[in-house]
């Protein structure tokens, strides 16, 4: 089994990188370290040129969680997927065997969240794995 985190350097997905860590280490797994990259548009050469510049962004902010969870000790896999986030991490989840998926939140209401669609609602609605919400912090 595994612990999978959705993280992108946002303010929710560090703090939900401490509690991911914790949760690894608690259960003696490793944490996978998702970022879905999924590029606006799927055609022509503006696609490849997003999907190389998305591809950088995530390497880049999995490095520092990688630094991270290594400090604490925890065992690391990277994964940039060529998806959407919500999408990106059910499919991680499920090859890996996951035990939660753990997302950050933004602190948007319900209503904002089921309109625009966040990662952590349509998670909760759509994923067979358990999902772990981190609060962002005050």
């Amino acid at each position: 089994m595994s612990v999978v985190l959705g993280y992108d350097e946002s303010p929710g997905a560090v703090h939900a990188l401490r509690v991911a860590i914790e949760v690894a280490a608690a259960f003696g797994e490793p944490l996978v370290l998702v970022y879905g990259a999924a590029p606006p548009g799927s055609v022509g050469e503006e696609a490849a040129a997003h999907r190389e510049v998305l591809h950088e962004a995530g390497r880049t902010a999995l490095d520092h969680a990688v630094s991270v969870a290594d400090k604490a000790g925890v065992t690391t896999t990277v994964e940039v997927i060529d998806r959407k986030p919500p999408d990106a991490l059910i499919d991680a989840a499920e090859r890996h065997a996951a035990r939660f998926i753990v997302v950050g939140s933004w602190g948007e209401s319900p209503l904002r969240g089921a309109l625009l669609g966040s990662t952590p609602h349509k998670l909760l609605h759509l994923s067979r794995t358990p999902v772990l919400c981190v609060p962002t912090e005050d």
